[in-house]
């Protein structure tokens, strides 16, 4: 049995384990249901899973047992042999096999493929490749799921059943992997959104969220913050029309490279497009005036709500819609001046996310396929943004062939507090648009230059990040943000005096207060509002009453005790102030 660690920091490395244990579940299955026919089985984020026609209707019994089988398969260590056979041969050796789709596959290959096995014990699968050397070597795995999938995703064909996996080097690898699985379902945005009652979704409107009162609080001080943090450092904000017409679009590129994501309509007889970005209307805003050199940079914001046509399938809450509003910023400047904005806005998103306490990571997306522009204006493009991040002096990894089709960018990863990442912040080099759109300013030399710009988010999209945050902080956000920051609570209705004395000096301070004067049990009215994660719950009896004191419990942090109203007060205003979390 092999010995050696596995390195699963190593992206091949992983790669191989879980494709080598997609073929071992494979071969598990075989195992207990011969006549079951292999579709696919590829390695995938998290795990891998085997798409398989077979009559017997899995169930999650049955994933136990083939977990089971697949113990078996590790404990045989079997190597994993790979051997070719020329077209014709391979057909007929999976035509004997009765693996129909195998013969499917390997039709449709290219005449010049090269055709590849590979063999374990008695199972022979079609396979290109890679694998570890042995079943052995493969050390912890579980079996998450089945679910229904056509194949070759064509509805037209035949319901496969889809056997999703995960697995790890080490039982303790996948025992904190299930763990954070376990707390993301208890984290899960569309859950805590309902029991907090900040956002809808419904049928009349797939992809297309409602904000409800309280979510329009988290919203509106989210967008507060955002105003306040770009004046600060020189943005102007604009607002752009939903709606322009067909031929901006082609001017700016996205007629050819993204029609398919956009939602068109025609008034007077002309076609118009609703806009998927906020940067062509931006272009224009540039345009109504002559601008010197002495203008720039020029930062112009903008919270500009757009619409893209996503999948049904693909819909997911808050985190993918139909509709959602980006802070975006498109910023106009020299080209000496291309260094320090992106610096500028590489430390602007730095003191945002480190004020959320996220951590994060950046990737460069170097050019596409599909792409406009010159080689040398990607290289220099490309190039400028390498040196912005060696200034800044936070590493970054290269994303080949991911950038935008109009120029590289780097994109912020960050991590939320149980460690999944999600790609919010973005700075975007653009040397195109400003050909595309003809934007000029006069220069020293009293000619006619060309700018350049960069298109920059730092939330992402407002619906997302309310969504991040969501799961991030389980509901309990800071204080500054939380919809509801004091919940009073009677313990009888000969109280309510003092508590409604007490909200209008929460009132008087600025904080959000609800009181809950019920003639309930104290109990429930404590379990409810813990569910709707309000940040203060202070009971008020005839202790507190007398004293002129409350009992206030932390959403957070647990019992604090007693505390006089006028300290109770001080201190919540100080903590909206520092915006501590």
């Amino acid at each position: 049995m092999a010995k050696e660690k596995i390195n699963f920091e190593d992206e091949d490395i992983k790669l191989r384990y879980r494709h080598t244990t997609s073929h071992i579940m494979a071969q598990a299955v075989k195992n207990l249901w011969p006549d079951a026919k292999l579709a696919i089985g590829p390695a995938i984020d998290h795990g891998f899973y085997y798409d398989i026609d077979m009559e017997h209707k899995l169930n999650d019994q049955d994933l136990l047992k083939i977990q089971k089988e697949m113990k078996k398969v590790i404990q045989a260590n079997y190597k994993l042999e790979r051997f070719e056979l020329p077209r014709e041969e391979a057909i007929q050796y999976m035509e004997e096999r009765n693996e129909d789709y195998k013969v499917e596959l390997i039709r449709d290959l290219p005449e010049d493929a090269v055709i590849s096995f590979y063999k374990q014990g008695d199972f022979v699968d079609l396979c290109a490749g890679p694998h570890m050397e042995s079943t052995g070597q493969i050390k912890a795995v579980k079996l998450m799921s089945v679910a229904g999938a056509y194949w070759r995703g064509n509805e037209k064909n035949k319901m496969l059943q889809r056997i999703y996996g995960t697995c790890f080097p080490t039982q303790e690898e996948l025992d904190a992997y299930i763990n954070r699985l376990e707390e993301a379902k208890k984290r899960d945005h569309r859950k805590i959104g309902k029991e907090m009652d900040l956002f809808s979704l419904f049928e009349e409107g797939p992809g297309f969220p409602f904000f409800m009162p309280k979510g329009m609080i988290l919203r509106n001080e989210l967008e507060n913050f955002w105003r306040a943090e770009h004046r600060k450092r020189g943005y102007q904000e604009i607002k752009t029309p939903l709606i322009l017409n067909e031929q901006l679009w082609r001017t700016s590129g996205h007629w050819d490279h993204y029609k398919d994501n956009m939602y068109f309509t025609q008034i007077d007889d002309v076609d118009f497009a609703v806009k998927p970005m906020n940067c062509p209307g931006s272009m224009l805003c540039y345009k109504r005036r002559m601008w010197s050199y002495r203008d720039f940079p020029i930062r112009m914001g903008e919270l500009g709500q757009v619409h893209r046509h996503e999948r049904s399938g693909a819909l997911h809450g808050l985190m993918r819609v139909r509709t959602f509003t980006q802070d975006d910023a498109h910023i106009f400047m020299l080209p000496e001046q291309i260094k320090d904005e992106i610096v500028g806005v590489a430390k602007f998103i730095d003191d945002v996310y480190s004020m959320f306490g996220f951590k994060y990571h950046i990737e460069l997306s170097t050019r596409p396929e599909d792409s406009m522009g010159t080689d040398e204006e990607w290289q220099m493009a490309e190039e400028a943004l390498r040196e912005a991040m060696e200034e800044v002096g936070v590493p970054y990894v290269i994303n080949e062939g991911d950038g935008a089709f109009y120029g590289p960018k780097l994109d912020f990863h960050l991590e939320d507090s149980i460690g999944r990442t999600w790609q919010c912040g973005t700075i975007q080099l653009d040397m195109q648009m400003p050909q595309r759109f003809d934007l000029t300013y006069v220069g020293s030399d009293n000619e006619k230059h060309r700018p350049v710009m960069i298109h920059r988010v730092i939330f992402g999209s407002i619906e997302r990040f309310i969504g991040i945050l969501t799961e991030h902080f389980a509901g309990k956000f800071p204080l500054w943000l939380a919809p509801v920051q004091v919940k009073l609570l009677t313990v009888a209705e000969t109280f309510a005096d003092y508590a409604k004395e007490i909200a209008e000096k929460c009132e008087e301070a600025g904080l959000r207060v609800e009181l809950d004067l019920r003639n309930e049990k104290i109990g429930y009215k404590l379990r409810e509002a813990r569910n709707e994660r309000v940040s203060y719950i202070c009971v008020i009896g005839e202790r507190e009453a007398e004293a002129g004191t409350l009992a206030v419990r932390s959403t957070k942090v647990g019992e604090l005790g007693t505390m006089s109203a006028d300290a109770f007060v001080a201190k919540l205003i100080e903590e909206v102030k520092t915006k501590a979390i």
